[in-house]
C-alpha cells in the first residue's frame, strides 16, 4: 500500500488533540472527511489505531508507535520542502521562533527594528514557551529555533550563545537596600524572595544565586510573569531578581519598585539560540542569531 502524508498528518493531529473536531480544524478539513480517511488508513494497515468512545478519543498501542514514526516522516517531509525553498532564498520565508516568557517581551523591542531592516524577506512566526515544551517542539519539528537560557540538554540539537545578561535586585522603594548603589548577594540574607511558578528556569536560577545566603522562599506566592513579580515587590511582599533587560526601557521606572545592580562580579544568565542539527534553515538562524547578539544589550 502507499502511505499518504495527508493521512499521517490527520493521525498526528488526532494524537495531539484527542478530539476529531479540533484535529479536523487544525488540518482545514471537515470532521467527516478526517474520520473517513483515518478509517481507510486503519483498514489499509489492517490494525486499529484509534479507540473511539463518546467522550474520549485515545490511541491504541499500535497507534502510539505509528504516530511516533509518523512525526519523524512528516518532519523529514517538511525539511525537504524547507530546504528547497531556502536554496532559492535562504533569508526569506517563514522562520518559527520561540522565546521564553522571561526573554520575549524585553528582547524583542530591542532587536525587532534591526531584524526588519536587515532581514526584510524573513517572516518571523513568534511563540512563547517555557523551556521543556520549547525543546519538545524543537525536537518535533514544530519550531525552527528557540531563544532560551543555557545550558540545556542538547541531544540532536545545536546551540550558540547570544549574550550574557546580569541579574538585578528589585526592591520595594522604602527597602533598607534601596539607598545602596549596588547590592551584594550576601545583603539579601534573611529577605523573602518572590519567585516565578515551577517550570520557569528563571526560578531555578534565582534560587541558585541566593542559595548560600539564607533567603526565605515565599511559599504562599508563585508568579506567572515577571510583571506580576514586580507588582508584588511594589506591595512590600518581598524582593526578587530580574534579568537586566526587564529593568530597561518602559519597565525601568515601575511605581513602588527600585532596581539595583549587583556588585561585581554580578550573577548572570547565559542566553542562547537552539536548533535541530538537521535544520534546513541554518543560514536564516545564523543571520537572526547574529543580529540578536549585536543588539540585545
Amino acid at each position: 500500500m502507499e502511505l499518504k502524508l495527508k493521512d499521517l498528518r490527520y493521525l498526528v493531529a488526532v494524537a495531539d488533540n484527542r478530539h476529531f473536531g479540533r484535529a479536523a480544524a487544525r488540518c482545514f478539513v471537515s470532521q467527516p472527511t478526517l474520520s473517513a480517511q483515518l478509517k481507510k488508513l486503519e483498514q489499509a494497515l489492517g490494525v486499529q489505531l484509534i479507540e473511539r468512545a463518546p467522550n474520549n478519543v485515545s490511541l491504541t498501542a499500535a497507534g502510539e508507535e505509528i504516530v511516533a514514526r509518523a512525526r519523524r516522516i512528516l518532519e523529514a517531509s517538511d525539511e525537504v520542502v524547507t530546504l528547497a525553498r531556502s536554496q532559492r532564498d535562504p533569508l526569506a520565508g517563514k522562520l518559527r521562533v520561540a522565546l521564553l516568557p522571561t526573554i520575549g517581551p524585553y528582547l524583542l523591542p530591542r532587536v525587532a527594528p534591526a531584524i526588519r531592516k536587515s532581514l526584510p524577506r524573513l517572516q518571523l512566526r513568534l511563540y512563547e514557551y517555557q523551556t521543556a515544551p520549547m525543546l519538545e517542539k524543537l525536537h518535533g519539528g514544530e519550531l525552527d529555533v528557540g531563544i532560551l537560557a543555557l545550558p540545556v540538554e542538547l541531544a540532536g540539537l545545536e546551540t550558540r550563545e547570544l549574550y550574557r545578561e546580569p541579574f538585578m535586585v528589585a526592591l520595594p522603594e522604602r527597602h533598607r537596600l534601596a539607598a545602596h548603589d549596588t547590592v551584594r548577594v550576601a545583603d539579601l540574607k534573611g529577605e523573602t524572595l518572590l519567585l516565578l511558578e515551577d517550570g520557569h528556569c528563571l526560578r531555578d536560577q534565582a534560587l541558585e544565586v541566593c542559595s548560600h545566603v539564607g533567603v526565605r522562599d515565599s511559599q504562599d506566592f508563585r508568579a506567572t510573569s515577571l510583571e506580576t513579580l514586580r507588582q508584588m515587590v511594589a506591595t512590600g511582599a518581598g524582593v526578587t531578581l530580574l534579568p537586566e533587560l526587564a529593568g530597561r526601557g518602559a519597565y525601568r521606572n515601575a511605581r513602588g519598585v527600585v532596581l539595583r545592580p549587583f556588585a561585581k562580579p554580578a550573577p548572570q544568565r547565559q542566553i542562547g539560540a537552539v536548533w535541530r542539527k538537521s535544520t534546513a534553515r541554518r543560514a536564516a538562524i545564523d543571520a537572526l542569531a547574529k543580529l540578536i547578539a549585536e543588539h540585545a544589550l
